[in-house]
């Protein structure tokens, strides 16, 4: 694991964030209740610049609680897996951007916006997914899950923790990929298919964490894969590695990877 090419280089998608906000995409989703636990100019700190993704105070509250994730928190675990599994195949795709991609008003505009992400040069690609249904509304949205392609068996697979309830966002964001995931030319014939394997979560605030636990099972899957030559998809491996403990444990790693990189950029 590290080094290498990383699976989605956060860099190189500036101009397509910067496109985003232009179109009034202000990383907007994020958990639905507002958590006032610190005061505002002491949430708002700035305490981590990785890669393209600034982690503030208020967001180590959130890990330190049984709290929803946001989407920066959401993204910077991505980008971490990223550089944990670098392959060209693979990509994890940012919050903001699987939001904008499916809640763009002008779809036919989407084509200079995904070209960035090369999505026809990959063979597995991560969306998370959220039910915000307003692209103004900066704290929308109150559940999580993960729109996963696979090219060799042309499918998009959703993994939803809470029984389906994000099914018809996810169909939502799977009927605009149909049409770009192949190249902007080429409308793909993928099959959408809700995995109801999926683990469940067993209370309300934990969607997050599911959905980073099987992100990261996916790309652990697909080094293995391709390691082995195995065919099957990734459901036993979501399943064995995807429990409510090793979720448990998922949030006090990634506090403490924050901590250990916060450290680590001040000397």
């Amino acid at each position: 694991m590290g080094g290498g090419e990383s699976l989605f280089a956060l860099d190189s998608l500036s101009p397509a964030k910067n496109a985003a906000v232009l179109h009034g995409v202000h990383a907007c989703v994020c958990f639905s209740v507002k958590i006032h636990i610190m005061g505002k100019s002491s949430g708002d700190e700035k305490i981590l610049s990785y890669k393209d993704v600034l982690l503030r105070r208020s967001d180590l509250d959130i890990l330190s609680g049984p709290y929803f994730l946001n989407d920066r928190i959401i993204e910077f675990y991505f980008s971490y897996l990223s550089s944990c599994y670098p392959s060209p195949d693979i990509l994890l795709v940012p919050p903001s951007i699987a939001f904008w991609i499916a809640n763009c008003p002008d779809v036919e505009g989407l084509k200079d916006f995904v070209e960035p992400l090369d999505l026809p040069g990959k063979k597995v690609v991560i969306f998370p997914v959220n039910d915000n249904e307003n692209v103004g509304l900066a704290d929308g949205g109150s559940h999580w899950s993960l729109l996963v392609f696979e090219r060799d068996a042309g499918v998009f697979v959703h993994h939803d923790s809470s029984r389906g309830m994000n099914s018809r966002y996810a169909r939502q964001l799977y009927e605009v990929l149909v049409r770009f995931i192949n190249g902007s030319n080429s409308a793909s014939d993928a099959k959408f298919i809700q995995c109801s394997s999926s683990p469940q979560q067993l209370n309300g605030y934990d969607c997050g964490l599911y959905v980073i636990a099987t992100a990261r099972a996916i790309c652990c899957w697909h080094e293995t894969a391709k390691l082995s030559n195995k065919k099957d998809l990734w459901f036993s491996s979501v399943e064995e590695q995807v429990t409510p403990p090793a979720v448990t444990e998922l949030r006090k790693e990634i506090l403490q990877l924050v901590k250990d990189l916060m450290t680590a950029s001040a000397k």
